[in-house]
């Protein structure tokens, strides 16, 4: 019988959990919202879902992914942008409530480890996940293991600096990369050409029923999807930035392939297209080097869940309070 456990996804608005098996499969699932601003009600409400689910199903573990800097025991949330997380004891609260093992892991890391476990990187030891949304995310892989860092914060990629003291981004810094190649940054392009060049944003303006400032990230991709030249210039703009950072994290890291999941990957073929152009351009060493592939993540809004149940499983040694290894 398959070993089944349950991954978590705690975001800014909502918590995402779901029952997994041994293969990836989402078997159940269900959802709160997030009380971001209390930290004893998000604790609640996870384990509420999870005592959901565990009403129907025989549960081993537990895995969280928590939006944050998670430290490097995987038990504590040492700082979280969009809830009131600083230095929370996820594992030793949650595993006491709920009587059972409980993994904490970053929730971009859960994506990455879903997308090489079961999803676009199954067949890859060695790949860095992207994930562009409100912000840039990421996780990386390498010989099959996660690469989580001296102190547990490794991949926070949307926060290399791309523009010395450029845009300000939410972490305090300047120019990272998230002000120029995330879902916030395709909104403030389409919103720059409606204000300034009217005619040339007309499929967006008309996909925002006559008002500019009405427009949303849907609206570019969907317009986009369907050839508009405004929309399609700013997925070039995006794909410019985010492309130019695949370049320098395979400098780095050299990687056998990326995974670009997100929000905005919903725009397919569009965003890798233009991803892959750049990224191959800027690549150094290029034409005397094997070529990392881009390819879109399959996973889709399941992966948080699946990632952070998989680590459950596969980590229980570093799932009982008091042992950190």
């Amino acid at each position: 019988m398959s070993e089944l456990t349950v991954g978590v996804d705690v975001g800014g608005t909502k918590i995402a959990a779901g029952v997994v098996d041994e293969a990836g499969k989402l078997i159940a699932s269900t959802r709160r919202e997030t009380p971001a601003t209390d930290t004893r009600m998000v604790l609640e409400a996870i384990a509420d879902a999870v005592r959901e689910l565990r009403s129907g199903h025989e549960i081993v573990g537990v895995g969280i992914g928590a939006a944050g800097f998670v430290d490097a025991g995987r038990a504590k949330v040492m700082f979280a942008p969009n809830l009131a997380w600083r230095d929370e004891d996820l594992r030793g609260q949650l595993s006491v409530a709920l009587d059972l093992p409980v993994v904490v892991e970053n929730d971009a890391n859960a994506v990455a480890w879903a997308e090489s476990r079961f999803g676009a990187g199954r067949d890859h030891d060695d790949l860095v996940a992207i994930t562009i949304g409100t912000g840039v995310g990421g996780g990386i892989v390498t010989g099959g293991r996660l690469v989580r860092g001296g102190f547990g914060v490794a991949a926070e990629i949307g926060h290399i600096t791309m523009v010395p003291y450029g845009r300000r981004c939410g972490c305090g810094l300047q120019g990272c990369w998230e002000q120029y190649g995330s879902g916030r940054a395709l909104l403030t392009e389409a919103l720059e050409i409606a204000r300034h060049s009217p005619a040339f944003a007309a499929g967006l303006i008309a996909a925002a029923g006559g008002d500019p400032e009405a427009i949303t990230g849907e609206m570019v991709t969907a317009t986009a999807q369907q050839g508009d030249v405004g929309a399609l210039h700013c997925f070039d703009e995006i794909g410019r930035w985010i492309g130019l950072g695949l370049a320098q994290l395979a400098a780095v890291l050299d990687p056998t392939l990326f995974v670009i999941g997100g929000g905005v990957s919903a725009a397919g073929e569009v965003l890798r297209g233009r991803v892959e152009e750049v990224f191959r351009a800027n690549l150094t060493g290029r034409g005397h080097r094997p070529v990392a592939e881009v390819r879109l993540a399959e996973l889709g809004w399941e992966s948080g869940m699946v990632g952070a149940a998989d680590l459950a499983r596969t980590n229980f040694d570093s799932a009982v309070p008091g042992s950190d290894r």
